[in-house]
């Protein structure tokens, strides 16, 4: 696939892909993320965090991804690259099926694809201030674009601690961890997603649609 930065481009086949759970810094927060995921009846983890392991194929850039039924949701993440022996930065969602996802979490992770944008930042340009970028995304619901999170990269484990799962594999990509969903983790088919430096004021969006297959039993 090919990302941009800034004026540049390089084509990437990204060989390992792992998905990172449970990620939040504040241990209450994290409580609360597995709370809400019990409320739709996924069972806890084991330990936190966790770090799975998806097949590489799951990674995209396209506009559309296709799911299997209606019960699907995006969530929006910083996405670590390591290729070329650099660390760079950008945004994914990590879609997950919510009703396999109360069955076996990691089973819902590997059925869904994991949209990236094409855009990517030198981790090292925002690894100083990397806890002050913006995560935002949003839902629509009834027509109707609903904020559905919204916080700093401070809410989560540091950039700088997860990117040691991936550092020593080249062409390697990671998804580190979301933010809780305001109102509550719920399926949605289409999702848009921005990861903001306030530092440089620029920022990375994604926009995504997932077209819904018929679940035939």
């Amino acid at each position: 696939m090919k990302f941009s930065i800034g004026s540049t481009q390089f084509d990437a086949v990204i060989g390992r892909l792992v998905v990172a759970g449970w990620t939040g810094r504040d241990q209450a927060a994290v409580q609360h993320h597995i709370d809400e995921l019990a409320e739709i009846g996924v069972a806890p983890p084991s330990t936190t965090p966790l770090f799975y392991q998806v097949s590489n194929g799951l990674l995209t850039q396209a506009d559309t991804v296709q799911v299997l039924g209606t019960a699907t949701s995006g969530e929006a993440e910083p996405f670590l690259v390591n290729h070329g022996g650099k660390l760079w930065l950008g945004l994914a969602s990590d879609h997950t099926d919510r009703k396999l996802e109360t069955i076996s979490v990691a089973a819902s992770k590997q059925v869904c694809a994991k949209v990236c944008a094409k855009t990517l930042w030198d981790f090292n340009q925002v690894r100083d201030h990397a806890d002050r970028l913006k995560l935002r995304s949003w839902i629509k619901e009834d027509g109707d674009w609903v904020l559905y999170q919204d916080g700093s990269l401070e809410q989560i484990l540091p950039l700088a601690t997860l990117c040691a799962h991936i550092e020593k594999t080249d062409n390697s990509a990671m998804l580190c961890g979301t933010l809780p969903a305001i109102g509550g983790v719920r399926p949605a088919a289409e999702f848009r997603a921005e990861l903001y430096d306030p530092v440089s004021d620029q920022r990375i969006e994604l926009r995504y649609e997932a077209i819904c297959l018929e679940d035939i039993s």
